[in-house]
């Protein structure tokens, strides 16, 4: 992909052309296209759908069905700009009606058409800035979210965590977290149904109330997903869920606390035995069942994480992600990478998967969000002091 000349030069016809034509290669365009298409189409249906709920597709004449999507494409403008449109079209109508009944020398015929023109122009214009002033408020609010995401290296003691998000849209629902404590750290990601705007303001949600609780309670991985699922619970109306997964390291012991919500399984490497294993502990996602039956249906385990050791927690947008083939990059595929660089550090780790998840989807987008995160254990550092004591 060419990157993009942003430097300013004076105005000529080539740099207006360039700037018009850039993004139009044929794969682009076919794209955008089959896009636009299919946002078209689903409008089309789901507008014949609501008019006419019980008739059969074949059975409805093509002018109703024109009517219907008519009708659903003008519910979508306000009332100025539909009155706008009315008038253009019915402008464009009396346009050639006149040359039809033989007026075309009346005053008002050769106005009729600037004036159909100019008023769709008019909504065009409108309809854009308004998209543009849409879309510096999302990149605000990606810009807002990813300023409350944790630092992609993070280190305490000989523990380093290294993360990687990548949104499929301008702000997502992902969330990962680490939290450091007196007593240890935390390390949380979780996944919340739905895209766009809406997971990402229930992220933040999320976010702020997982602080809370570590802060205030200092509860175990069980208790703080128990926790949420009590305050998801609380909306009745809520149809939301997450699922989730959280780890608590203890300073100075090699082990770690972990407990599931529905998540993917996370992977750990064992050094020792240079092999991968999941982590496969029950539990159901947050806010899908109530409490008391959660606690009865959820594990947590301590697994023992000693130095070399690794642990990769992921979303389901990176093994769902699909090439232009249609495959899924998947779980063993995945796991295999793991098995070969699960002894690196962190920050190496995350940066072979995610060479990996680009090299597989080529130029195609994903469809889901793409978060990640890898914990490896380092060796105890041997400061000076304890190189004086041993060799005393």
């Amino acid at each position: 992909m060419a990157l993009k000349n942003e430097t300013k030069s004076s105005y000529s016809t080539k740099a207006f052309y360039e700037e018009y034509v850039s993004g139009m290669s044929g794969k682009q365009l076919g794209k955008e296209f089959q896009s636009d298409s299919d946002r078209i189409k689903k409008l089309y249906y789901d507008a014949v759908e609501e008019v006419h709920p019980r008739t059969p597709h074949s059975q409805i004449p093509v002018f109703q069905k024109f009517l219907s999507l008519l009708s659903a494409l003008t519910k979508r403008l306000n009332p100025v700009r539909r009155l706008i449109f009315g008038i253009s079209m019915v402008s464009f109508a009396f346009y050639y009606f006149f040359l039809l009944i033989g007026l075309s020398g009346h005053i008002l015929h050769p106005l009729l058409l600037p004036l159909s023109f100019a008023g769709m122009l008019l909504i065009l214009l409108v309809e854009l800035l308004e998209k543009s002033e849409v879309q510096q408020e999302l990149d605000f609010a990606r810009e807002i979210q990813l300023s409350l995401l944790p630092p992609s290296n993070f280190r305490i003691k000989n523990l380093e965590v290294y993360s990687f998000a990548a949104t499929a849209h301008e702000v997502g629902g992902d969330y990962v977290d680490i939290i450091e404590t007196p007593k240890g750290t935390y390390i949380i990601i979780a996944d919340v149904s739905g895209k766009g705007l809406s997971a990402a303001l229930y992220m933040v949600r999320i976010q702020a109330l997982v602080h809370l609780l570590i802060k205030k309670l200092n509860p175990s991985p069980k208790d703080l997903l128990m926790e949420l699922n009590d305050y998801l619970k609380s909306g009745r109306r809520d149809k939301t869920f997450v699922t989730a997964c959280a780890a608590f390291f203890p300073h100075d012991k090699d082990q770690f606390i972990f407990a599931r919500a529905g998540h993917n399984i996370p992977f750990v490497y064992n050094k020792e035995h240079d092999t991968t294993f999941k982590l496969n502990t029950d539990g159901f996602a947050l806010g899908m069942t109530t409490t008391a039956n959660l606690e009865k249906t959820m594990e947590e385990k301590k697994y023992v994480f000693q130095p070399g050791d690794s642990l990769l927690l992921y979303t389901d947008g990176l093994i769902e992600a699909r090439n232009r083939a249609g495959e899924e990059y998947g779980e063993e595929r995945l796991d295999g990478l793991f098995s070969i660089y699960g002894s690196l550090h962190a920050k190496t780790i995350t940066q072979k998967v995610r060479s990996s998840i680009e090299q597989f989807l080529g130029d195609e987008r994903p469809i889901d969000d793409i978060t990640f995160t890898t914990i490896h254990k380092n060796e105890p550092m041997i400061t000076k002091q304890d190189q004086d004591q041993e060799n005393a």
